[in-house]
């Protein structure tokens, strides 16, 4: 894998889509604030089923913080961890208020200090929703980046920091987007489906020629 490899699979997955975005519906950042803190294991599918019903009715913190805790755990409860999930969710309303104003705030610190917010979901926050470079690397990205060996690493902040210094400039606000999606849909993890990939010949993933 090398500095060319690398800008090629980018600009291919650029051109077969030219503006991924993420799966999960929102209009505002707190909706995907809201969305993301919804998602652990959970499908985004699922997550889009429990906001539909919920943002009609709260879709600010202070309209959640309103709804009460009983009635956000009814709005949501069609997905995994619903509880523990409401809970954060009315902490972080509650925080978001007295502390900014009701806004989701800019900056990863600020984001990481809010309940059920990591790394991974302040990335998503930061480049989704207000545009920056970062790339959010789940277990989808994880695969992608270790089996094409764009950037193999050993964990996922590993991972991070190499997408991060070998994307290229011009591709780094969209990588997460375009990895997501790719390993969602083609280099899935049990069979990859190497026969449809766009990027199948500068993949160097060893076992493509046979699962492909």
């Amino acid at each position: 894998m090398n500095a060319q490899k690398r800008y090629e699979i980018f600009a291919r997955l650029r051109e077969h889509n030219p503006e991924p975005t993420t799966e999960l519906n929102w209009s505002t950042p707190f909706e995907l604030l809201t969305a993301v803190l919804l998602s652990a294991q959970a499908t985004d599918v699922g997550v889009n089923k429990a906001t539909a019903r919920l943002f009609p009715v709260a879709n600010t913190p202070q309209a959640i913080i309103d709804l009460g805790l009983d009635a956000l755990k009814q709005q949501i409860k069609t997905i995994g961890l619903y509880n523990t999930k409401a809970e954060n969710l009315m902490k972080t309303c509650r925080m978001l208020v007295e502390k900014h104003g009701g806004e989701v705030p800019r900056t990863r610190a600020e984001l990481e200090a809010l309940p059920g917010v990591g790394r991974k979901t302040a990335n998503v926050i930061l480049n989704t929703a207000f545009g920056d470079p970062t790339i959010a690397v789940d277990t989808h990205i994880f695969r992608v980046a270790n089996r094409t060996r764009i950037a193999p690493g050993k964990n996922v902040n590993e991972v991070e920091q190499k997408l991060l210094r070998h994307v290229p400039k011009e591709f780094r606000r969209d990588a997460h987007h375009w990895l997501i999606l790719h390993g969602r849909y083609t280099c899935v993890a049990r069979k990859p489906r190497c026969g449809s990939c766009v990027i199948e010949d500068l993949c160097e993933y060893k076992e493509k020629v046979e699962l492909g």
